[in-house]
């Protein structure tokens, strides 16, 4: 039967996830870069939460969600054929039609995180093409082997809310995509910097308060698993924040909004996999993991690999969830605070079933953006022209400018 109580919690934390891409995210990646790009990040966000929503009804959910194989599921559920009013989704105690839309939330997001790789220099046709067919071969696959029956949630992997599912394959996509579009001009060591930290502070901000909806809904009903979830998600956040403020204070005398709103996400990123598991250890800790190994990630990725992953993508969505997959394996234990192992796996038999799920995720992430990347580049094109950039894609690609001074 429909819960009520339930169903009211899971609407509201569907509304918080997509809060998180509108405007959330859009404030966050819009502020990072130059004025003259602020509308081609927001467009970006806007049109493939649009689109997104779209091919979730047109496939995604019944290729991520259905009856399949091991691998994928199959196409009963397309356009939500056969699902009324009443029907009441697997193994929970709400509406399928309320379940449909949460996951929903996360398709859209999670191409979305990867915007931040390749901003202020790809075509907007290429962003729309390439998300497209990302959220069919990569998104809606690997969310099947994990939350829809598939091999990996068989095997006993562990990811609450995403850490695989959203963080590994959308850091990793990322990764590719910069790789192969190229850096930004000026790139690495005459980047401008932010033009509006201030409005990178509001995306954080919203994205935080998202967040809650993001890992406490994940437990599909109103209870202690998603209270729970809510406070090692801000605990976490707290953490890994302060640790990059301390670490930049350290490093360069003087503490950035930027640096610690960076951090914030870092935090938030690595306790997802973990949040309905572990306890406020767990959280204390993950968040500081989440600090120190994202802020050294950045620095290995721009300044040492010279890939323009622009925002970070992989450093801080990749490397955090990552980070967190793999540290659920530790911190699920009763005795630091988390609700316990299955019957009969020990603590080192659960470590290698996470380090499966990431590494599996990592390879099939990696080798399906590549493809897709190339079709792009034959189909459209993936990069405008260095006219273009210089003048800016907000009115090169849009025609519009964010400032009017």
């Amino acid at each position: 039967m429909i819960n009520a109580g339930d169903t009211a919690w899971i609407l509201t934390s569907t509304a918080l996830v997509l809060f998180m891409t509108l405007p959330g995210l859009a404030l966050f990646y819009g502020g990072l870069v130059q004025s003259k790009n602020i509308l081609s990040v927001l467009m970006h966000c806007m049109a493939i939460a649009c689109l997104m929503s779209l091919l979730w009804l047109f496939g995604g959910y019944s290729l991520a969600f259905s009856e399949g194989n091991a691998w994928i599921g199959g196409l009963s559920k397309f356009m939500l054929m056969d699902v009324g009013r009443e029907t009441v989704a697997d193994g929970t105690a709400i509406p399928e039609t309320t379940f449909f839309m949460f996951q929903m939330t996360f398709a859209i997001i999670t191409p979305a995180l990867i915007i931040g790789a390749y901003v202020e220099r790809i075509k907007f046709v290429a962003v729309l093409l390439f998300s497209t067919l990302w959220l069919y071969i990569v998104y809606a696959p690997v969310t099947h082997w994990v939350w829809g029956g598939g091999w990996l949630g068989e095997m006993g992997v562990l990811d609450f809310a995403g850490g695989i599912v959203v963080h590994v394959t959308a850091g990793v996509s990322a990764l590719v995509i910069a790789k192969m579009l190229g850096s930004r001009r000026g790139f690495p060591n005459q980047v401008r910097p932010p033009h509006a930290p201030w409005m990178v502070m509001v995306g954080a901000a919203m994205l935080w308060v998202g967040w809650f909806g993001f890992n406490a809904g994940s437990a599909l009903s109103a209870g202690s698993d998603a209270g729970m979830a809510m406070l090692v998600t801000h605990i976490s956040a707290a953490t890994a924040s302060l640790v990059w403020m301390v670490i930049e204070w350290v490093k360069f005398g003087k503490p950035s909004l930027v640096g610690i709103v960076t951090g914030t996400i870092a935090g938030l990123a690595t306790i997802t996999p973990a949040s309905g598991f572990v306890g406020p250890m767990g959280g204390l800790v993950l968040g500081l993991a989440g600090g120190l190994i994202c802020y050294g990630a950045v620095d290995l990725i721009k300044r040492r690999l010279k890939i323009d992953d622009a925002l970070d993508v992989l450093a801080v969505h990749g490397v955090g969830g990552a980070t967190g997959t793999l540290l659920a394996a530790v911190f699920v234990a009763t005795s630091l605070g988390g609700v316990g192992l299955a019957d009969g796996v020990s603590m080192g038999d659960q470590f290698i079933l996470q380090v499966i799920g990431v590494v599996v995720t990592l390879a099939w992430s990696a080798v399906a953006t590549f493809l897709i990347v190339k079709l792009v580049q034959i189909v459209c094109g993936l990069r405008v022209s260095d006219e273009e950039i210089i003048e800016g894609l907000d009115f090169s690609a849009h025609g519009e400018q964010g400032y009017n001074l």
